[in-house]
């Protein structure tokens, strides 16, 4: 019983070929392509009213050199956003609730924003493993704890992404079971286990969206450090 909970988290395949791909690449097929009309379609409009809310809220933070990594990070926040919602659907398949992937995308993109800093201001970056004032008996130390944290910046990102829809995603199964159990037993009872699915299902969605914010958010918390 407990493996049938876990099979929707395993990688379908069609003929022994893994099908995470075709699942991550399904959700460009549900943005409009771009035109030079000037008058567009209500969907477009939303999309760019969408895009231009989310880089705003990124780049906010962050001074003009960080800018240029508005597109990245948009298109990330905009990938994320869609992949997680779809894994809601019945049926579907989330990429994002496989570690391997979400390493994948935070540690690149770390690695990024580190590299960045000391490249462009290789002092301060290196000072912030050190705070200012601190007695010496405590640098050695210091220095290993700080380094320790920063390096285990992409493990706490992919992680994180992944327990969240994880669990989201059991406890949704889980009380569905209940539900369908029970409905043959207690009525009575089923009726509200299928309402407090609705609530938690509700509840995904904004996880859904907020977890995604979240991930390109400390993206962005991490470049402005080192810029």
């Amino acid at each position: 019983m407990n493996l049938s909970f876990f099979d929707q988290f395993s990688s379908p395949c069609l003929l022994g070929i893994p099908l995470i791909l075709l699942s991550m690449l399904f959700p460009t097929l549900l943005l409009p392509s771009p035109n030079s009309r000037w008058i567009t379609n209500r969907l477009s409009t939303l999309q760019s009213w969408c895009i231009d809310l989310i880089a705003k809220q990124l780049m906010t933070p962050l001074n003009k050199n960080g800018h240029k990594w508005a597109l990245i990070l948009t298109s990330l926040m905009i990938f994320l956003l869609l992949i997680n919602l779809l894994g809601l659907l019945p049926y579907t398949f989330t990429p994002t609730t496989q570690l391997s992937m979400n390493m994948a995308l935070a540690f690149p993109l770390w690695l990024a924003t580190l590299l960045t800093g000391l490249r462009n201001q290789p002092s301060t970056s290196l000072g912030h493993l050190l705070p200012e004032g601190t007695p010496t008996p405590l640098i050695p130390a210091l220095i290993l704890i700080e380094t320790t944290s920063l390096l285990i910046r992409p493990l706490a990102l992919g992680i994180r992404l992944t327990a969240n829809l994880t669990a989201g995603h059991l406890l949704i199964q889980l009380i569905s079971t209940a539900s369908t159990t029970l409905l043959s037993i207690m009525p009575a009872v089923s009726i509200l286990t299928t309402t407090i699915l609705l609530l938690l299902t509700i509840l995904e969605v904004a996880v859904a969206m907020i977890q995604a914010y979240v991930f390109v958010l400390l993206l962005s918390l991490y470049l402005q450090e080192n810029i």
